[in-house]
């Protein structure tokens, strides 16, 4: 396309040139002119017919009028030769530089130059008796008062050259003028100024004398910016479990960059509480108020499930309606009924589901949290209690959704039965509530009851085939089928070989 562009400027020029040229050469030189105008002017009897002072005056009329012809026409060759040898070295050979408002500017500047240098040189070559130096005495002066007249403009164009050309920032780096006055996505660089499109997507115009004289933080677009954010807990909460806990939940937030690991720190121990500072990089930093509101988010919901409370100032009075407690008894019997209804649970008795129902860990998630993670170590299966989940692997390098789990619905039963790792990910598709029973609460139970395990076995592999019946062969939960789920599950609460 490029090539092709060229081939059709060449030809353009050539054209133009050709005729312009040909013009050039059809105009006569002063004596042949004169020539051509003597007649008109003389009379019959040789005495100059039309007034001498009148004929003198149109001949150089029409002379000065064949110069100017000359100069426009000439100044029309330059200027194509110009714009030509522009397109030639600023689109084609230089067509992959970076630095396109430097290019701009370089193309503009010499262009105005060679222009100017050229005018001189055919006005002097067309009126060489005319002196340039009372012309460059009158363009002085005039030059002066432009010079008051455009103060402004002018300022604006020599700080936007020198912006330009120390390339302190381009299209699309996020900006900061003013100590947060003016923060926004950079739109255009431009010799009048910046045009900056704010978060709140407002066009906001800044001239170049202006951000001459400011203080700006830039956060360049191809550049890991990082952000910080902070929070604090009650000081009985304990350090290491929360610094471990909101790095864990924070990492897996969405334009979090995993090239950085992000870093969880004690930032003070103040009146009300520890405080802490987190800091991340950002893969795409015009996004960072949504990214900061979603890790909020995520970590208000992991001190929730970790039973980890935030500090209140001790400076304010807060006074909050104590809620009926909650009989202790009636949400264990509120649970086991829940787990009553879940088909894996058939082979328990009353007290054995209500033992399991005493040792259940309820957790609250996000929207979009994952609950598991595929290859995940674990020894615990969970059963939805309200909210939905979805299920996904890998096909082709890309996340695949296999199925919808809803309230009553359980997974990770391999990793409670038999210790295996997570052979799937499983994410919450709304705020979801879910029942995790443990490898130690189930423990004691099949310790007691060890006929428990074959039943157990039983409705495990009757699950895994119909898993395998409706999803590839990654979504089922075996790593070695041959060894047997029976011989699996005694294994992993070490109840001892078959017929011992």
């Amino acid at each position: 396309m490029l090539n092709v562009e060229l081939r059709n400027k060449t030809f353009v020029l050539l054209v133009y040139a050709g005729v312009i040229t040909i013009v050039l050469l059809l105009i006569p030189g002063d004596q042949t002119a004169k020539q051509y105008i003597a007649p008109y002017f003389e009379g019959a009897d040789g005495t100059g017919g039309m007034a001498g002072q009148v004929g003198r005056t149109i001949e150089s009329l029409i002379l000065n009028l064949l110069h100017i012809i000359k100069i426009v026409l000439w100044m029309a060759f330059v200027i194509l030769i110009v714009r030509y040898l522009n397109f030639v070295v600023f689109n084609v050979v230089l067509r992959n530089s970076t630095q396109t408002e430097i290019s701009s500017l370089i193309r503009s500047v010499v262009s105005i130059i060679i222009s100017i240098v050229a005018f001189f040189i055919i006005f002097q070559s067309q009126y060489p008796n005319v002196e340039l130096t009372a012309l460059f005495t009158g363009s002085t002066i005039l030059g002066i008062v432009v010079g008051l007249a455009l103060q402004d403009t002018l300022g604006n164009l020599f700080a936007g050259i020198a912006l330009q050309a120390d390339q302190s920032f381009q299209v699309g780096d996020v900006i900061n003028i003013q100590s947060n006055k003016w923060v926004g996505v950079i739109e255009q660089v431009s010799w009048r100024g910046v045009k900056i499109r704010t978060f709140q997507n407002k066009v906001v115009v800044i001239s170049n004398a202006v951000l001459g004289k400011e203080v700006i933080e830039v956060a360049p677009k191809e550049n890991l910016n990082a952000r910080l954010i902070f929070f604090n807990t009650l000081y009985s909460n304990p350090p290491t479990k929360t610094i471990q806990l909101v790095r864990d939940v924070i990492s897996k937030v969405e334009n979090v960059s995993t090239k950085f690991r992000p870093n969880v720190r004690v930032r003070n121990l103040g009146d009300n509480g520890i405080d802490y500072e987190v800091k991340v990089w950002l893969d795409d930093y015009s996004r960072y108020n949504d990214t900061d509101a979603l890790i909020r988010k995520r970590i208000w919901y992991a001190f929730r499930r970790e039973g980890i409370d935030f500090a209140f100032p001790t400076r304010t009075l807060y006074i909050q309606k104590e809620k009926a407690p909650i009989d202790e008894n009636e949400a264990i019997t509120e649970i086991g009924m829940r787990l009553a209804e879940v088909s894996l649970f058939t082979p328990l008795s009353e007290h054995e589901m209500k033992r399991i129902a005493q040792k259940v860990m309820v957790k609250l998630f996000s929207p979009d949290e994952p609950i598991v993670k595929r290859g995940q170590e674990g020894s615990s299966m969970f059963v939805i209690q309200r909210g939905s989940v979805k299920v996904q692997v890998r096909d082709r390098g890309k996340a695949k959704v296999i199925m919808k789990l809803s309230e009553g619905d359980f997974f990770g039963e391999m990793a409670l039965f038999t210790g295996e790792p997570r052979t799937a990910t499983v994410i919450a598709t709304e705020e979801t509530e879910v029942l995790e029973i443990t490898h130690r609460s189930l423990k004691p139970i099949l310790e007691e009851n060890p006929e428990l395990v074959e039943r157990f076995s039983e409705i495990i592999e009757s699950r895994r085939v119909k898993l395998s019946e409706s999803a590839e062969s990654d979504t089922m939960s075996g790593k070695d089928p041959k060894a047997g789920v029976f011989n699996s599950i005694r294994k992993f609460f070490g109840l001892g070989k078959t017929g011992e």
